[in-house]
């Protein structure tokens, strides 16, 4: 089925020359003299690779809704060619290449539930929670006074994932992430 370029958003997964895409960012332009335009930057579900396009308003796509599929599942352990799943349903063990999970591996521990995505029945990639809660394993202390500025320093987490923290920070402190921005968040009590 065909996407109307009025369906053209943030987040929506399409299909592109059998390719499978989510828009990253959805730009709508009317200039005023000549036609009015969307131009998105799509990035590939499979590969990672960025791609942009532009299409007219109102005007045939060729963009498609693309077979996609969700299970929720477990993330178990990795070994050295990727990353291991649990089916919650089935209790089947599901293996996704580290190629296709990308850097969200900084944000897998055991135990954590998500959603692995499907296409065309073969698993491409998960979708990670908002935010996820991960111990810092390493950082530097604070020194006395230094917290009037609002300063940051670098802390190691659990998982490896390198992140920005205030400078009261300990180690062996649970902190909440963001996996959108990779970000700090708030302790968690």
């Amino acid at each position: 089925m065909e996407i109307k370029t009025d369906d053209f958003r943030k987040n929506l997964k399409v299909e592109i020359d059998n390719k499978p895409y989510v828009v990253v960012k959805c730009d709508f332009t009317n200039p005023g003299k000549g036609s009015a335009f969307y131009k998105l930057k799509l990035k590939n579900l499979e590969t990672g690779a960025l791609l942009e396009r532009t299409y007219k308003s109102g005007v045939s796509t060729g963009v498609f809704k693309p077979d996609l599929d969700f299970m929720e599942v477990e993330y178990m352990y990795s070994d050295p060619d990727g990353f291991n799943f649990m089916d919650q349903k089935t209790y089947e063990t599901i293996h996704v290449s580290r190629e296709n999970i990308g850097e969200a591996s900084d944000y897998l521990q055991e135990g954590i539930k998500l959603d692995l995505l499907y296409y065309k029945g073969r698993p491409i990639s998960i979708e990670l929670p908002n935010f996820v809660e991960l111990k810092v394993v390493e950082t530097d202390p604070g020194l006395k006074g230094d917290t009037a500025q609002g300063g940051l320093k670098k802390a190691v987490m659990e998982t490896g994932l390198q992140v920005n923290v205030p400078l009261f920070i300990k180690e062996e402190e649970l902190l909440k992430i963001d996996t959108r921005t990779g970000e700090y968040v708030e302790r968690v009590k």
